[in-house]
C-alpha cells in the first residue's frame, strides 16, 4: 500500500473539524422546518370555469417561487362570500386575497369599470394593461381604492383579456333596432353603453347566466370567452354567437390582497405575490390563445353554434352611445383625471400600434382563403 505524508496542520485541522462537528450535534437543538403561510384566496369564478384554471396557473407559480414558503387555498366563488363581493371579503379580512375583475365592484365607485370595461378609445387590452403599469394607470388606482375609497387591500393586474364578444342570441342581430328592447346580461359601464342602446340589462355573475336564460329572466346575454361560455353551456340555451363588441374591449384580471396580511410578509414574498402577476399574465394568455380557438371550433363543429361578426352598424352605434356616457364620467373629478390620462396614453401607443402593425386579415386570407367572414 502507498502511504501519504499527512501534514501535522492536516492533522490538527481534521482533528478540529470532527471534534466540533461532533460537539455541535451533541449541542444543537433540533431544527423545525417553518410551516408555510397559508393564503386563502377566493375567486369570483365557479369551480368548473377555466378562470379557475388560470388562477391556479398564478397559485403554482407563486408557491414554487417561494420555495413553499406560500400556501394558497384557492376556492371557487360563493365559498366564503359571493362573485361580485370578494372586495368586502379581501377589505373585512374575511378571505386573504381574491381573484376577481374590478368591473364586479363598480357598484361602490363607477371608476372602478374605468380600470376594466371603459371606452378606451381604441386601445386594446394590452394596451390598456400598459397604461395601468407605465402609464400612471397604477398611481390612479392606489388613489381609487386607498385616498378615495379608504379600502384596506392593494390590488395588481395581469393578463390582457381579447375583446369580449358581443354575446349569444337567440336570433341573429344586424342592426340597432334588433337590439332594441332585448333583455341582456352585462356588467359595469358596459350596462350603461347597451341601456343607452335601448337594452334592458341585469347584472348577473357568471354562475347565474344561463339559468336567467332558460327562465326567460334574460333574452341575451355576453360573459367573456368561448371556453367560459362553452363550460356554462351557453350553446344549450343560444345558437347565434357574435364576436366583436366594444362594450369591453379592455379588461384584466384584479389579484386583490388585504393590506395587513400583505405588509406582514418579508419583502421578498411580498415580491413574489407581485410579479408572480406577471408570471401568470404570460401563461394565462398562452392558455387563452390555446383554449379560446379550439372551444369556438367545437361550438361550431361539435355545437350547432352559428359565429357572426359583429356588424358595423351596431358598433358604430356603441361608439356613439360611449360618447353620450363619456360626459356624465366626467363630471366626476377623478373619473375625469383617469379617461384624461387614458386619452393621453391611447393617442400616443396605439398611433405606433396601428402604423407599425401588419394588416393581419391580409395575411390570414392570403394563406387561408374564404375562412374569414369579416361582415360589412
Amino acid at each position: 500500500m502507498n502511504k501519504k505524508n499527512v501534514s501535522r496542520r492536516e492533522l490538527l485541522g481534521a482533528s478540529t473539524f470532527v471534534g466540533v462537528t461532533a460537539m455541535g450535534a451533541l449541542a444543537a437543538p433540533p431544527v423545525m422546518a417553518q410551516a408555510p403561510i397559508v393564503i386563502k384566496m377566493q375567486t369570483s369564478w365557479p369551480a368548473s370555469d377555466i378562470w379557475m384554471e388560470f388562477a391556479r396557473q398564478y397559485v403554482e407559480r407563486v408557491e414554487r417561487m417561494s420555495g413553499g414558503r406560500l400556501k394558497f387555498e384557492l376556492m371557487p366563488a360563493g365559498t366564503v362570500v359571493g362573485a361580485f363581493q370578494v372586495l368586502d371579503g379581501v377589505n373585512d379580512g374575511v378571505i386573504d386575497a381574491a381573484h376577481t375583475v374590478p368591473v364586479y365592484w363598480y357598484g361602490k365607485h363607477k371608476a372602478a369599470s374605468l380600470f376594466g370595461t371603459g371606452p378606451v378609445f381604441g386601445g386594446s387590452a394590452t394596451t390598456m394593461l400598459g397604461w395601468f403599469h407605465q402609464g400612471g394607470g397604477k398611481d390612479l388606482y392606489r388613489e381609487l381604492t386607498q385616498d378615495i375609497m379608504g379600502l384596506n387591500l392593494y390590488g395588481f393586474y395581469g393578463f390582457p383579456m381579447p375583446a369580449q364578444p358581443f354575446g349569444w342570441f337567440k336570433n341573429p342581430v344586424a342592426s340597432v333596432n334588433d337590439v332594441n328592447g332585448l333583455k341582456y346580461r352585462t356588467v359595469g359601464l358596459a350596462a350603461d353603453l347597451m341601456q343607452n342602446m335601448g337594452m334592458s340589462v341585469a347584472q348577473l355573475p357568471g354562475g347565474e347566466i344561463v339559468p336567467a336564460m332558460e327562465r326567460g329572466v334574460i333574452d341575451a346575454f355576453e360573459f367573456n370567452n368561448p371556453s367560459s361560455d362553452i363550460r356554462f353551456g351557453s350553446q344549450d340555451v343560444a345558437k347565434n354567437y357574435m364576436l366583436s363588441s366594444y362594450h369591453q374591449a379592455s379588461e384584466s384580471f384584479e389579484f386583490l390582497f388585504n393590506k395587513d396580511v400583505f405588509d406582514d410578509l418579508p419583502d421578498d414574498l411580498q415580491a413574489i405575490l407581485e410579479y408572480g402577476v406577471e408570471a401568470a399574465s404570460t401563461a394565462n394568455t398562452a392558455s387563452a390563445m390555446d383554449n379560446y380557438s379550439s372551444d369556438l371550433q367545437k361550438l361550431q363543429t361539435e355545437h350547432g353554434v352559428t359565429v357572426h361578426r359583429t356588424p358595423k352598424e351596431i358598433l358604430d352605434a356603441q361608439l356613439k352611445a360611449w360618447d353620450q356616457i363619456i360626459p356624465t364620467l366626467e363630471a366626476d373629478a377623478f373619473m375625469k383625471k383617469v379617461l384624461d390620462s387614458q386619452r393621453q396614453w391611447v393617442e400616443r401607443v396605439v398611433y405606433y400600434e396601428l402604423m407599425n402593425s401588419a394588416d393581419l386579415a391580409l395575411a390570414y386570407e392570403h394563406y387561408f382563403p374564404g375562412k374569414l367572414n369579416l361582415g360589412k
